[in-house]
């Protein structure tokens, strides 16, 4: 099936005739897809896969009880795992919904029927899952970006991805400026592996690790008996990395001293071991990093100019990831899959309240921050769906539902575009797609519902 159809096919399973025919007229904008009882439902979701099914828990032949019902959602999502199953309960079965949700339902709704809600969840449903297909086209695009091991979607991350692509076959001094966490070592290697040093030592050394006495043995090596302890000659970094790539993370941490010695490599290409004499030739590529500010150090005279510009030939700004919104999710997904597979206890993804919760929280950590979360998650969860508790984060609260149905239906029509358009990056006819509307009706959603700065262009290009 074409995923456009996917996306616009909506399974009924509902043992009431009446109530069957209702809830078909009620979607006249899907195709619709009516199943009486469990053999009937999962027959349809394997042969048509349809995003989102309405289902109503007590069906054939035990309409009156929920056994029938909970085995088949439990089976339809052992097929789909991504379908998004609203359970339909009777008056007073709370309880019995919650149960479902527990295992893997999107959400439930009770009965009497009001249409006009149920259209709402239901649209909701599509929404988020064309979202998370997006969040996976995107991810298995980010991981053929070039950079290996990099997982970017934001256009942020991408910039620096097409650069680090650019630098590395060129062979000049790279210094790589972020915060801690946001993967600058990840981007170090992908230049090393990209470059002609390739198949040569990748060796990093973190310069705030070692005391500073140590340091300069660890990096130059040192001769025999140059200082108590030194009982062999033995090589430094600098000259096991020769013909590869030796990256000094926290850069910001080497003593004075230190930095005009490795200035002078830096110039010469030649080192000389502690307590030796004998000037030795070195081709090494150094890749430096650092989360601190470098020129505020010169400034107070702890970091020397004539260095930094010696190591910054090219400078590379990693973001941080509370400012590359569109790789939250992405990454978040990439985490899952990646720890539910080395636990054996798998999830099928994030529950409505985690997804809020990842993208209100600022990230201190960055993207170790969330790995960790995401990791933690996958051992403590019990539920199909990692839920905002098992990360450990707080979903922002809820502003009170309003009554007017209209309000209710224009916060959902703002929500849904608003995540539309961060996920097209501002591209009207990617996002109309995303929401399975045209472009003109999306231009006059967006100026009905107060987004400014898109007007509509019909002879302009769209991207901004």
């Amino acid at each position: 099936m074409h995923d456009d159809d996917k996306f616009r096919t909506l399974l009924v399973v509902e043992d009431d005739a009446a109530l069957r025919s209702q809830l078909r007229w009620s979607f006249e904008g899907y195709k619709v897809l009516l199943a009486e009882n469990r053999a009937q439902a999962i027959a349809a979701v394997r042969r048509s896969e349809p995003a989102v099914v309405l289902q109503d828990l007590g069906l054939p032949p035990d309409a009156e009880g929920t056994a029938e019902g909970l085995a088949t959602l439990t089976e339809i999502l052992e097929i789909a795992p991504r379908t998004k199953v609203i359970v339909v309960t009777g008056n007073h079965a709370r309880d019995r919904a919650v149960k479902a949700v527990a295992l893997g339902a999107y959400d439930f709704y009770e009965k009497p029927v009001d249409v006009e809600v149920l259209q709402l969840m239901v649209s909701r449903a599509f929404h988020i899952a064309r979202l998370e297909a997006e969040v996976d086209r995107l991810s298995s695009v980010a991981s053929q970006n070039g950079v290996q091991g990099v997982i970017a979607t934001d256009p942020a991350m991408l910039n620096v991805c097409r650069m680090i692509e650019k630098v590395a076959p060129a062979d000049v001094g790279v210094l790589i400026l972020g915060e801690s966490g946001t993967g600058k070592e990840l981007l170090a290697r992908a230049i090393h592996d990209l470059s002609r040093r390739r198949h040569k030592r990748f060796l990093a050394i973190n310069c705030a690790a070692i005391p500073e006495q140590l340091l300069e043995a660890e990096l130059f090596g040192y001769e025999k008996g140059a200082f108590t302890g030194a009982v062999k000659t033995t090589p430094g970094k600098i000259e096991y990395a020769d013909g590869g790539t030796l990256f000094l993370d926290e850069i910001g941490d080497m003593p004075l001293s230190l930095q005009v010695k490795l200035l002078r490599f830096l110039q010469n290409k030649v080192v000389e071991r502690v307590g030796g004499r004998q000037e030795i030739p070195v081709d090494v590529r150094i890749v430096a990093a650092t989360n601190q500010n470098l020129e505020n150090f010169i400034k107070e005279q702890r970091f020397r100019e004539d260095f930094f510009y010696r190591l910054s030939e090219v400078t590379v700004r990693v973001p941080p990831l509370r400012q590359r919104p569109a790789d939250i999710m992405a990454l978040s997904h990439v985490f899952l899959k990646r720890y539910t597979a080395r636990n054996g206890r798998p999830k099928r993804g994030f529950s409505d309240d985690a997804v809020a919760a990842l993208n209100a929280h600022p990230w201190p950590g960055n993207v170790r921050e969330l790995e960790n979360k995401v990791k933690v998650a996958c051992l403590l969860g019990d539920d199909n769906l990692v839920s905002s508790l098992d990360l450990g984060l707080t979903a922002p609260e809820k502003d009170a539902l309003p009554l007017n149905l209209k309000e209710v239906r224009s916060e959902a029509e703002r929500s849904a575009i608003r995540q539309a358009m961060l996920v097209a990056d501002g591209n009207i006819s990617r996002a109309a797609e995303l929401l399975g509307i045209s472009r003109p009706t999306l231009y006059d959603l967006l100026a009905r519902l107060g987004f400014a700065g898109y007007e509509r262009q019909e002879s302009v290009g769209e991207s901004r």
